[in-house]
């Protein structure tokens, strides 16, 4: 490997080398990297985000909205189990959507004691623009894999997902 090839993670893994030449390191090069990755891309999409003055959390809110389809309704419980998020911590995140016009809350007309979520117009027209702002980005940081990397690395990390999933 090439000294510009190498990044942070190839540091840690000399230093554990260097101290624990017992250690079998590969799990940690993965790990250490998906981590540094994830961190990365999420402080960036949350900068993405920002521009049309939602947060990461409430960007999830929209989208899950807007990905269950016309007329872009789901009840708090469907939300906070697709988000898996507590009821508390999704009252907070539709408490300051509906107060910023993007989404509303009412009655189901269905249960007395139920709710219903609803993207408003402009929450509608917020979600399509931050999406598209976002994958924007995800495109442009894959834009040095090919292709065929690209395919290849998403069906790994389907596969080690499922199996961390499973444990």
């Amino acid at each position: 490997m090439t000294e510009p090839d190498r990044d942070p993670v190839d540091a840690i893994i000399d230093q554990w080398a260097a101290v624990r030449p017992d250690l079998d390191t590969r799990a940690m090069e993965v790990f250490g990297r998906v981590f540094r990755l994830s961190r990365a891309m999420g402080d960036a999409m949350e900068k993405a985000y920002a521009r049309f003055g939602i947060s990461r959390g409430e960007f999830d809110v929209l989208a899950t909205l807007r990905r269950s389809g016309e007329p872009y309704t789901l009840s708090p419980r469907q939300l906070s189990a697709t988000l898996m998020l507590t009821t508390g911590g999704m009252t907070g995140r539709l408490d300051k959507l509906e107060r910023a016009g993007l989404l509303r809350r009412s009655p189901d007309p269905h249960d007395r004691r139920g709710l219903k979520v609803t993207l408003t117009e402009q929450g509608l027209r917020v979600v399509d623009e931050a999406v598209g702002a976002g994958l924007a980005l995800q495109t442009s940081a894959l834009s040095g894999l090919d292709d065929e990397q690209a395919d290849r690395l998403a069906d790994l990390l389907r596969k080690l997902l499922a199996s961390t999933e499973a444990g």
